[in-house]
């Protein structure tokens, strides 16, 4: 699935492609997608004639702003955008197209049939569902040491869990948790209420400086993964203990271990996260 730092980038690569485009009219080919309306035609009815006036982005979410509407869209596993010419023959599992009034379109194809796609009225997203329990986005301001260990320090439950749970911390999944483990030193069974404050002031740093580190990059590209324009993630390539098992740690040459921490594979370092 898309984490923090590939939706960032697919955000980005779509503020370029599509800010200012107008829709002339949407095609849906697979109606499951559409979650709110709950109609496809009243999906489609709703968006014709609006312009998009920028892609934001909500935790693992994208949020296509257009004029008086927002489309928040999650890719979920292997989701992905593209604008192609609208003459350009439509890739298999393509399930719905943007059509612009300038002859160009927005397409959404995703293999596994997972993405869902809202429309709200401007400024009532963030109040209801699937936005409204999201946590602190870890790239902000106001994720903050004090925030992040006001939210986690005193939970009993293991550390990596905590940090995929969306309604604490956006963005994080899998890669990034481990990565961010990783560098803080931080084992990923460890108990969030047994962190000392360095720990936490280290974990803490960890995050954001993995996150951004992977926006630079592009994110990474393990599965399938493109942005907007086409183009893979590098940061796959940087990645010092996911999906690296029984390597050598790039810091202490011990093996690299993988193993399953509240139902996901988890990879750490026995020796530099004790």
């Amino acid at each position: 699935m898309p984490e923090l730092p590939e939706v960032e980038t697919v955000r980005r690569t779509l503020n370029e492609l599509v800010a200012g485009k107008t829709i002339a009219s949407v095609s849906v080919m697979l109606p499951r997608i559409i979650q709110r309306p709950a109609e496809p035609e009243q999906f489609a009815d709703a968006l014709a004639g609006h312009t998009i006036q920028r892609v934001e982005r909500r935790g693992k979410f994208l949020k296509l702003m257009l004029d008086g509407l927002v489309l928040v869209s999650h890719l979920r596993m292997e989701g992905r955008y593209g604008v192609f010419p609208g003459d350009e023959p439509v890739e298999k599992h393509t399930h719905v197209i943007f059509h612009f009034t300038d002859g160009m379109e927005l397409r959404y194809k995703d293999v596994r049939q997972f993405g869902t796609m809202h429309v709200f009225a401007d400024g009532e997203e963030g109040a209801l569902p699937p936005l409204n329990k999201l946590g602190i986005e870890p790239l902000a301001d106001d994720f903050t040491l004090e925030r992040l260990t006001g939210l986690l320090a005193r939970r009993t439950t293991k550390i990596k869990p905590l940090l995929l749970n969306q309604s604490y911390v956006v963005g994080l999944g899998n890669i990034y948790v481990d990565e961010a483990l990783f560098t803080a030193g931080v084992h990923p069974e460890r108990a969030a209420d047994s962190l000392q404050p360095e720990e936490w002031e280290k974990l803490h740093s960890a995050v954001r400086i993995t996150l951004q580190r992977a926006v630079e990059a592009g994110g990474s590209s393990v599965k399938s993964y493109v942005n907007g324009q086409g183009e893979m993630g590098m940061f796959q390539h940087e990645l010092l203990v996911y999906g690296r098992k029984n390597e050598p740690c790039h810091t202490c040459g011990a093996p690299i271990v993988k193993i399953v921490v509240g139902g996901r594979g988890t990879h750490y370092c026995g020796k530099c996260q004790p």
